[in-house]
């Protein structure tokens, strides 16, 4: 059982970084396209969704570690923290 605990916190910190660096991509494409002078629609497209990443990313971190605390039979789910931090 210790395993598959391990298993899950691992997968949830490699989700976190993942859904960390998703945004930051997206925004790093969004400001290419501008200093390029191109398709500034498509930039503005990709800031957005990077917006809506992060707030989504928090979101489903947050069902993933309440989903994590039971499994591990923890009745608090929210025992690391409520929120990860993709900045804003």
């Amino acid at each position: 059982m210790e395993r598959e605990d391990n298993i899950v916190r691992e997968l949830i910190g490699e989700i976190t970084g993942l859904m960390r660096k998703f945004p930051e991509a997206l925004e790093r494409r969004a400001a290419q396209l501008e200093a390029g002078g191109k398709d500034a629609e498509l930039a503005g497209k990709l800031a957005k969704g990077a917006d809506a990443m992060r707030d989504s990313g928090n979101l489903y971190l947050t069902w993933a570690r309440h989903y994590a605390a039971l499994s591990e039979g923890t009745s608090d789910a929210a025992d690391e923290e409520d929120e990860a931090d993709f900045g804003t």
